[in-house]
């Protein structure tokens, strides 16, 4: 007898014994089927239509599944991003590559006709000057009221003001910067297409328009004269202008005045009064305004009293009270009209000076 799985006839001669199906591990499952490239005909379909016993199948047709065409669709659609990115830069081509341009530079020393007025204290001489109306410190470089330009926002505007004020204050108030012991955090502000121009200045100054600290900077030779009062008056105004459409400038024009004694005298040393009008342009593209940085582009300087036998590039060399210079240069220069000076050596007019 053979076993429940065994044919009635019996296991087949040299079949396997106990009725082992040697195929019966194979499993012929829905996708084992489907990928079969030969397909046995029904018995209905030989019985009508007088079909072969088998037949071959056309190839599948294996197409992306919807999530892999969508991920290659995504795909492509940022990598035609990037290249439009690339070829349309969002501030232009040409605006990248424009050059930082060099600072030019003037420095004026203004010489006086006769004894330097002094007094025994800063607030006597500030009375009874031209200064006596101005503001201290950065309460004189006010913003003016903002309007966006054809290519430059209201915030872009604010930005540039803002940065030329803050280089001003740095430049011109900054006690560590007016005794030269310190240069950093005017530079810190320069755009760096203008930092090597800066470095040359102060390393190896040259009265060359070009490369002369106080074109930068306004620095008293600290073996000469030092702050007798902090309270550094100012008056000057800011003006925004769109010369192209990536280039945003800034036009100052202020009038700086120092209460200045001898270098260690003592507090009842007599005080003079040293003037300083600063006349400068500066020019901003976008990665200047992101960045918070300017460029210097013009410095146009009246200083005095000053002798005009000094050196004037390197610091500024003040007369103090009660002392003299020799008479030379054209008439009278003064740094608190509106006209310009037209000498590189002038003589520091009369109405510029305190009446005491």
């Amino acid at each position: 007898m053979g076993g429940p799985g065994d044919p009635p006839e019996g296991t087949p001669e040299g079949g396997p014994v106990g009725g082992e199906d040697e195929y019966r591990s194979v499993v012929f499952d829905e996708s084992f089927v489907r990928a079969a490239r030969l397909q046995e005909s029904s018995a209905r379909e030989r019985m009508t239509d007088h079909a072969p016993a088998v037949r071959r199948r056309p190839p599948l047709r294996r197409g992306l599944t919807r999530q892999a065409l969508v991920l290659v669709m995504l795909i492509l659609a940022a990598f035609g991003t990037a290249i439009y990115m690339g070829v349309r830069h969002p501030y232009g081509t040409d605006e990248a590559l424009q050059p930082v341009e060099p600072l030019r530079m003037t420095v004026v020393p203004l010489s006086p006709q006769g004894k330097v007025p002094g007094a025994a204290d800063a607030e006597t001489l500030y009375a009874h000057s031209p200064a006596a109306e101005y503001e201290v410190g950065a309460e004189g470089i006010p913003l003016p009221a903002v309007h966006s330009t054809a290519h430059f926002s209201d915030s872009q505007v604010v930005t540039a003001l803002t940065t030329v004020k803050d280089y001003l204050v740095r430049s011109s108030l900054y006690p560590e910067v007016l005794d030269s012991s310190e240069v950093r955090p005017a530079r810190a502000l320069l755009d760096p297409g203008q930092l090597d121009q800066f470095d040359q200045s102060v390393d190896h100054p040259v009265a060359d328009g070009r490369h002369a600290p106080t074109g930068w900077l306004v620095r008293f030779d600290p073996t000469r004269a030092e702050l007798a009062d902090p309270r550094i008056r100012v008056q000057g105004d800011l003006r925004a202008t769109e010369t192209d459409p990536a280039t945003l400038e800034i036009s100052a024009d202020h009038t700086f005045v120092y209460a200045l004694r001898p270098t260690g005298a003592p507090v009842g040393a007599q005080v003079s009064l040293f003037t300083v009008r600063r006349e400068l342009t500066f020019r901003f593209d976008r990665d200047d305004l992101r960045e918070h940085q300017t460029q210097l582009v013009v410095s146009y300087v009246q200083a005095g009293p000053l002798s005009c036998a000094e050196d004037a590039a390197d610091h500024l060399s003040p007369l103090l009270a009660g002392q003299t210079a020799k008479a030379g240069g054209p008439a009278g220069t003064n740094p608190f009209a509106t006209d310009g000076a037209t000498a590189l050596c002038g003589t520091l007019a009369t109405a510029a000076e305190p009446k005491v």
